[in-house]
């Protein structure tokens, strides 16, 4: 959506149709009618809707919707098969069939490695295209033990080269164009480092502001002559190739430039009871025993997991 960044949040859903991401604010599938006057999908909510639903941030399989009278009100479970005729799924159907993109928002009830704290709400967090579609059977059988069929449908991630720009990524980027020809031949590389400079620190800057600057591995708060706080947004599970490490909260820490590069080395790792470690001689520095994570900071124990198999794989303060 032009003019929104991935990344930003809204306190409740409400909020998210005041910003045209989506069409409703409960319901899951948003969908507009296309230039034949059909409808097509257009935005989807992952907010725990269904227990069918599986989010791998960079893939996700999403479950169709069904009329609140076909779920239990308190299991929120399906009481009867799906039908592709039901006006969201078809939609979103259609926009399989017509090639569509597909805005995603995630919602503080999804899966605790991508979704916001409750405090954040609600993230947009980009464009997926949809891969396939087909009927399934769901986990769940009906009340009186026969198989429930739902819509399914696999969607994954477009590359951030191919994100909607905003107004200002925009701007940067034509100026790059003007005084930088001789990139001209990169400019898939230019439009992504934009992001990460722009949009991407959408998290980060979140997390920092949580922290107030102040390093949740040893406690440093560094301050210039303004009385800013300075500090840096650390990736517990790395971004790129060939870690794939998210840009979300959960996956971000609040560090002082020296930290963030005993992290990045593996000279420090955060045991699964929070506890620091050090695996390489750390001198002059002074780091907590356990890790500071404050209310609203949902930092999930697989990215830490993560960062303590990768380093314990390889040799104490490798880089590689």
């Amino acid at each position: 959506m032009r003019g929104v960044p991935v990344g930003a949040v809204f306190a409740v859903r409400k909020e998210v149709q005041k910003a045209k991401l989506h069409r409703d604010n409960q319901r899951g599938i948003s969908w507009v009618s296309d230039e034949d006057g059909l409808q097509v999908g257009d935005a989807i909510v992952l907010h725990g809707g269904y227990e069918d639903d599986q989010d791998e941030w960079e893939t996700i399989q999403y479950t169709g919707a069904s009329p609140s009278k076909d779920r239990d009100p308190k299991t929120k479970k399906l009481l009867r098969s799906q039908s592709w005729t039901y006006l969201d799924n078809a939609a979103l159907l259609r926009s399989y069939q017509r090639g569509y993109h597909i805005r995603v928002i995630r919602g503080y009830k999804g899966d605790a490695r991508y979704s916001p704290s409750k405090a954040d709400g609600y993230r947009y967090d980009g464009l997926y295209r949809i891969t396939a579609a087909r009927t399934a059977t769901s986990k769940s059988p009906a009340p009186d033990g026969s198989e429930i069929q739902i819509c399914q449908f696999d969607l994954e991630r477009l590359p951030e080269d191919q994100q909607v720009q905003t107004d200002l990524e925009r701007q940067i980027i034509d100026a790059l164009d003007e005084s930088a020809e001789q990139q001209e031949k990169f400019p898939r590389s230019r439009s992504v480092q934009v992001r990460r400079l722009v949009r991407d620190t959408a998290a980060v800057r979140r997390i920092k502001s949580l922290y107030e600057g102040e390093c949740q591995l040893c406690g440093l708060r560094l301050e210039g002559p303004d009385g800013k706080p300075y500090s840096e947004g650390a990736h517990i599970r790395p971004l790129g190739k060939p870690h794939h490490g998210p840009d979300v909260e959960p996956n971000i820490l609040c560090l002082c430039p020296n930290c963030h590069v005993r992290l990045d080395i593996g000279a420090v790792v955060v045991d699964h009871d929070w506890s620091v470690v050090m695996r390489a001689g750390l001198f002059g520095a002074g780091l907590r025993t356990k890790l500071l994570v404050k209310k609203g900071h949902r930092v999930h124990p697989e990215y830490l997991r993560y960062h303590r198999d990768y380093w314990s794989k390889r040799g104490v303060g490798s880089a590689s």
